[in-house]
This record gives structure tokens, C-alpha cells and sequence, in this order.
């Protein structure tokens, strides 16, 4: 609490400006040639209202500024009606409303308080009259330029704020785009080093698919003549011999996913209607999940456009990107895919209802061999991430630990 109580004090101590403003209405009051009560008092909690305002939380809402304007006016009027009326020296205090309502309101709070502050002024003219006072040529003159002397600051300071409001605001949104061009930055330096991994990989796989593809196929095909020439007799030869054959074509599947990587993608473009593509994998993890389809809820743009591309790989994409929302929530929790259209082309999103993905692990989930589910393999969306940068998209993921996660892949309309 002790840190609290000492900024609080702090901000009732007097900094530079309090101190000019109290020097100058001492200065107001000492040079004054009547000094009468009234003056002094008026005087008095105009320099109390110039130290309070700052530290007042009420007045720094756009109503209590609007209030406090109207203060310092009502203030200038009353130490202008306690000094001679139309023949006080303290005219010119009736710059302060003018200069605050310039600085802190638009054009239209301005003007008002502007006028406000002539018919102020004017109001006492009347007055002098039924008192007997003669206004006529240079005096009234006079009058007239003091009246007009204060829109003119008005209008001065009012251009003066507003372009430095302008500069500022020009200020903000170069600041906004050197985030946004730093975030971009970012993504392309991890998608680089995404790429470099990704090459590794490829030329890895590329040299040890065919070393070991040829003892792989030499295996299974000893399995098979072992059963054969077993006759399958033997429950123990014959469960041995499925085994070696199930486990070859289990690595050689890898293997093929391993040269997804290595091979570049021959794509077969063609008019494809995303909402088809998506139900096409519905169906499709449906037969090899029963049950998981009613577990999807589809929520499609009827404006989306069909996009050119190759609706075997996307499927793939939709399928695994599926395969993992369904995993990852809990029984018997929706998973919504939703699509929409987007400025360059089409927006697809599948939403999990799952425990969401560490921040540590966001930037690597689409790095080949990353997983953390037991026994995964970690290539599903390295190879769903590689197909959508092939079509000339993205695939981004939006997450929060206990709150699921979103991935959106995001398409372009035409062919790139």
C-alpha cells in the first residue's frame, strides 16, 4: 500500500505549471489597482481551479471537460463583472475557456465556447449603458476589436491542436504498420526456417527411400513365400508372417509421407466447390471414425466462391485437420467448421473444443515430427501446411491453453 499513498502525494505536489499558473494570477492580484474582495476571491479559485483540475479524475472525461470549461468561464465572467463590466482590464481572462476549449474539443465545442465567451463580454455593454456610460467612436472600437480578438485565437489554436492531433494520429498508424510489418516479419522468418527444415528433410528422405524401399519390399515378399510354402499351417508361422507383412506396409506408408516432402507437389487444378471438398472428408473420417461425423457441425458461407486447386489434396488437408479437432476435444463435444468469404479468396476454419496449445508449441505444431500425442508420428499438419503454402495459401492457428484452438486455412480464389 505504501507505494500507492507516495504516488498519490506525488501527484498532489505542484510541478512547473502549477507553479507559473499560481505565480501569474499572484501577479494578477498584486498589480491590481482596487484589490477589492470579490477580485481576490474570483481570482483565487481560478488559480485553485487551474491546480485541481489536473488531479480531479471527474474532469478528464469528455463531459467533465466540458464542465470544467464552462468553470473557468462562469469564473471569467464573475471576475470581469466585479472589476467595471465593460471597463475591466480583465478581458483577456476570458482567453482561458477560448484556449482550453481549442485544445481539448472538436471544431463544433470551439465555435460554441467561442461564442460563449463574446456574448460573455457583450453582455455587459447593456449594463454600461443603464449606468450611464457613453460608448461611441474609438472606445467602442476598442470594444469591438477585443470581441473579435478572441475567435481569431480561437481559430489559431484550434488549427495548431488539431494539426498536432493529426500528427499524432499519423504518429499511431505508422506505429500500428511497423508492428504489423514486424509480426509479418516474424512469420516469414519462421516460416523460412519452417522451409529449411522442411528441405533437410526432403533431401534426407530422398536418399534413404529407395536404400530402403528395396529391403522393405525384399521382406515382405519372404513373408509371403514363407506362408506359402508353410501352407499356413502353423497358427504362430502364419500370425508371424502377417505381422512382418502389416508392419512393411506400415513403413512403407511412412516412407511415402516422408517424400511428400522431398517431391514437389503436382498439383491438378481444377474449379473446385470447398463445401463438397469438406464434406468429401466428413465422409471419409466417418467410415474410419463411426460416430464422428454427427460430433461436426458445418457452418458454410453460401457466398463462397469456388477457388481453382486440387480438391485431393485439400481434402487431405480438411481431413487431418478434422481428425485432430475430434481427437482433441472431449466425448461427445461439437467441432465446427466454418467457411466464409475473404477479401483474396476463401476462409476455412476448424474449431476444437480441446485444451488448447501452448504457447511454446505453436510456432513448431507444423514442423515435421512434432506431436505430442502417443505414438503420432508429428506429419499430419506438416504435410497439410505444405499442400495449403503449394495452393498458395496459409494455414495459422489460433489458441488459448484450456479455451481450444482454430485452425484457418485461407485459400486464394484464382491460380497463382
Amino acid at each position: 500500500m505504501q507505494p500507492v499513498h507516495n504516488a498519490a502525494w506525488k501527484r498532489l505536489l505542484p510541478g512547473m505549471q502549477d507553479v507559473v499558473w499560481l505565480l501569474l494570477f499572484s501577479a494578477l492580484a498584486w498589480v491590481s489597482p482596487t484589490r477589492s474582495a470579490a477580485e481576490i476571491e474570483v481570482l483565487s479559485a481560478l488559480a485553485v481551479l487551474q491546480y485541481a483540475a489536473p488531479r480531479i479524475r471527474a474532469f478528464s472525461s469528455p463531459r467533465g471537460n466540458v464542465a470544467l470549461i464552462s468553470l473557468k468561464l462562469l469564473l471569467g465572467f464573475l471576475l470581469i463583472g466585479v472589476t467595471g463590466g465593460i471597463a475591466s482590464s480583465y478581458y483577456l481572462i476570458l482567453l482561458l475557456p477560448v484556449l482550453s476549449a481549442a485544445t481539448t474539443l472538436g471544431a463544433a465545442g470551439t465555435a460554441v465556447f467561442t461564442v460563449l465567451a463574446c456574448l460573455a463580454y457583450l453582455v455587459f455593454i447593456p449594463v454600461a449603458y443603464n449606468l450611464g456610460y457613453i460608448l461611441e467612436g474609438l472606445y467602442l472600437r476598442d470594444l469591438t476589436l477585443r470581441v473579435l480578438f478572441l475567435p481569431v485565437v480561437a481559430y489559431l489554436t484550434y488549427t495548431l491542436a488539431e494539426e498536432n492531433r493529426r500528427a499524432a494520429r499519423r504518429a499511431e498508424a505508422a506505429a500500428q504498420e511497423l508492428a504489423e510489418a514486424n509480426r509479418r516479419l516474424l512469420e516469414a522468418e519462421a516460416s523460412a526456417r519452417r522451409s529449411e527444415r522442411l528441405a533437410a528433410l526432403g533431401q534426407l528422405t530422398a536418399g534413404l527411400a529407395h536404400e530402403l524401399r528395396n529391403p522393405l519390399g525384399t521382406m515382405k515378399a519372404s513373408a509371403e513365400m514363407l506362408l506359402e510354402r508353410t501352407g499356413g499351417g502353423s497358427p504362430v508361422v502364419r500370425e508371424l508372417a502377417e505381422y512382418i507383412s502389416s508392419e512393411v506396409d506400415r513403413t512403407n506408408s511412412l516412407i511415402t509421407r516422408f517424400l511428400e516432402f522431398a517431391r514437389p507437389a503436382q498439383l491438378r487444378r481444377a474449379p473446385v466447390d470447398v463445401h463438397a471438398v469438406i464434406d468429401s472428408a466428413i465422409q471419409n473420417l466417418e467410415r474410419q471414425t463411426p460416430g464422428s461425423a454427427a460430433r461436426i457441425h458445418r457452418n458454410f458461407d453460401p457466398a463462397v466462391p469456388e477457388i481453382e486447386a486440387d480438391a485431393e489434396l485439400l481434402e487431405r488437408v480438411f481431413f487431418n485437420l478434422l481428425r485432430n479437432a475430434i481427437e482433441a476435444s472431449p466425448p461427445e463435444a461439437v467441432v465446427t467448421v466454418k467457411t466464409r468469404r475473404a477479401p483474396a479468396g476463401v476462409e476455412i476454419a476448424v474449431i476444437d473444443r480441446g485444451p488448447g496449445i501452448a504457447p511454446q508449441d505453436r510456432e513448431q505444431i507444423f514442423n515435421p515430427f512434432f506431436t505430442t500425442k502417443p505414438g503420432g508420428v508429428g506429419l499430419g499438419l506438416a504435410v497439410s501446411a505444405k499442400i495449403v503454402g503449394d495452393h498458395g495459401g496459409a494455414i495459422t492457428v489460433d489458441s488459448e491453453p484450456g479455451q481450444g484452438a482454430a485452425f484457418v486455412v485461407t485459400l486464394p480464389a484464382g491460380v497463382r
